[in-house]
């Protein structure tokens, strides 16, 4: 099992050719983790006057200091240098999922070229965090995974299209369950899919520490200056957050910034908690992990969907066997906002979704 591993990288070079070195980035990050230079250090393994010729080569390249010193307080970063460690925590939110099914890929290629026998599950998934520990624990039991992240509803599509084993999509919990439904039911085999429900979790607004803007409800991201970051066009999330403003009569475009897009959870929490945006609608985890405000608005339960034909195969059953699995619990209960019901149990689609469960009734 070989595996493959893409991480961003990013710099700031002169003119001169003097380039920002990414060992301060990772001095400033620590930094702003863990409150002053001299526990930075201790975090690194670096010495106290390496850390300081670091943040004075910076200093000299900006023409501007990155860390602030006040007596008895230790050492804080500027307002530079903390613009520097949100774009460096932008930069991974928004590109660590595409760059994980990158080298998926890759490592799909090296086992084609090599002609190995053994077959990858193949996971199409709209990003979350139950299911990137799922496909962690997968990984360390040594499955080999083909793994690429998408919007809710082209998972489903490439299920149905065959190209592959896994689709991962999300529905929310009560009046909003049927409208969301409807636009994966035509993609549903009813006689031959299932579907287990990896957790349940909470969408909410995410706001700065303090809510300084006041936003508590969804008629305020229509006000006036009020800056919004939402999730790319196809998102399960958009399309939630779609159906709740269509309830409050709000048009899509009284909301400035409704129409940017972010590929991750976890990219809309980086940009509000670097004062990019006042609010952004997604779930509940990254906003806790980027010490954001975050106000509830629905629930929803996170599928997996595969066909029954798939049951027989080794990948399937292990699936089935890491999400019964206490270790899968405890990790996912460690989520803020997420839950695990009834984990690894299989239900065909008229038997998960209430409205299908009547239609198909109907129907027979």
């Amino acid at each position: 099992m070989r595996k493959v591993s893409i991480e961003p990288q990013w710099t700031i070079q002169q003119d001169d050719g003097q380039t920002l070195s990414p060992r301060l980035l990772a001095l400033l990050r620590a930094v702003h983790d863990r409150g002053s230079l001299a526990a930075a250090c201790l975090t690194m393994g670096a010495s106290y006057r390496h850390a300081w010729d670091l943040v004075r080569q910076g200093e000299a390249m900006f023409g501007a200091p990155l860390l602030s010193m006040q007596r008895g307080r230790g050492s804080n970063l500027t307002e530079l240098g903390a613009r520097l460690v949100w774009a460096d925590r932008r930069i991974n939110a928004r590109l660590t999922p595409a760059l994980e099914s990158l080298a998926s890929e890759l490592e799909a290629e090296i086992r084609a070229v090599l002609d190995e026998a053994a077959l990858p599950l193949r996971v199409h998934a709209s990003h979350g965090f139950a299911i990137e520990t799922l496909l962690r624990l997968l990984g360390e039991g040594g499955m080999e995974l083909e793994r690429k992240y998408l919007g809710s509803h082209e998972a489903v599509v490439s299920l149905a299209n065959g190209t592959c084993d896994v689709a991962g999509f999300h529905i929310p919990i009560g009046a909003f369950e049927p409208e969301v439904l409807a636009r994966y039911t035509p993609l549903f085999d009813m006689r031959t899919h299932r579907v287990v429900c990896l957790a349940t979790r909470r969408q909410g607004l995410m706001v700065a520490s303090g809510n300084p803007a006041r936003i508590y409800s969804l008629r305020d991201l229509a006000r006036p200056g009020v800056r919004f970051i939402n999730r790319q066009l196809g998102s399960g999330t958009r399309l939630l957050l779609e159906c709740m403003l269509r309830s409050e009569g709000i048009a899509p475009a009284a909301v400035h910034g409704f129409e940017s897009g972010e590929f991750t959870h976890a990219a809309v929490a980086a940009f509000v908690a670097s004062k990019m945006a006042d609010v952004g609608f997604g779930i509940e985890t990254p906003a806790r992990q980027f010490g954001l405000e975050f106000i509830p608005m629905a629930s929803e339960r996170y599928f997996l969907l595969f066909d029954e034909r798939s049951l027989s195969t080794p990948q399937v059953q292990s699936m089935l066997q890491i999400l019964r699995s206490a270790a899968f619990r405890a990790a996912v209960d460690r989520l803020s906002g997420y839950a695990v019901i009834d984990p690894g149990a299989l239900q065909t689609v008229p038997e998960a979704f209430v409205p299908l469960r009547a239609a198909s009734a109907t129907a027979s």
